[in-house]
């Protein structure tokens, strides 16, 4: 799997099954590296919740590509347009091929329940924590859907800052963490320096990858299969 960041939450998997969108804000997002039309091709896309810089332009994603949405179900049944699939929090649900489950984050949001997510597919779970403050069963997350890669909010102001970030990661326990929604606005933190050096105090054997806008992140297989 090979993960590239589009800045601020939004990622793409590319994986042997396709391409999963996470949380695509792209349109007026100052650091996006590529415009919404730019993506050209897509097998789900994941939102994890409604807020104008996750939903972003995951419709107009879905409705060029055929791509379906995944999210809870008061948000994926007021879309209009574009295949859905409304999904609860609670397990795996396999969808073409790709595993996605739904889970708990502490935020706010006006359809339905903030969540994060994990996906998990070609023998890689990645856990995109959402918007969320820190919560402590982030310890179960971990436990039970074991993620090789965490995506973590570090920006603060909307979200876990440095230091909350980085005992998630301790919580977690996933092999590699990459940070995220930061830098994007002026009120969150610009750089990942500080949750470096809580990692090296909190959870120096996991591995950080900061990416850069664009740039991707190869996933090497991992030998844990997915619950």
């Amino acid at each position: 799997m090979r993960i590239k960041w589009l800045s601020h939450a939004a990622f793409e998997l590319h994986t042997s099954k396709g391409v999963v969108l996470i949380d695509p804000f792209l349109n007026n997002n100052p650091l996006a590296p590529i415009k919404p039309e730019e993506v050209r091709e897509a097998e789900l896309v994941i939102v994890t919740h409604d807020h104008f810089d996750h939903l972003g332009d995951a419709v107009n994603i879905a409705k060029r590509t055929g791509a379906k949405i995944v999210a809870l179900p008061e948000l994926a049944l007021s879309l209009e347009g574009v295949e859905t699939v409304a999904i609860n929090m609670g397990s795996y649900v396999d969808i073409d091929g790709i595993k996605v489950a739904l889970v708990q984050a502490f935020h706010t949001c006006s359809r339905g329940f903030p969540a994060g997510c994990l996906v998990s597919v070609d023998n890689v779970t990645v856990y995109h924590a959402g918007d969320t403050s820190l919560f402590g069963d982030m310890k179960l997350i971990g436990e039970l859907y074991r993620p090789d890669v965490a995506l973590l909010p570090i920006g603060g102001y909307y979200t876990m800052g440095p230091r909350e970030a980085a005992v998630a990661a301790n919580l977690i326990k996933p092999k590699v963490v990459i940070p995220m929604h930061y830098a994007t606005f002026p009120v969150l933190v610009q750089k990942p320096d500080e949750f470096l050096k809580e990692m090296e105090k909190v959870a120096p054997e996991v591995k950080v990858v900061v990416l850069r806008p664009g740039e991707a992140y190869q996933v090497t297989i991992s030998t844990t299969q997915p619950p």
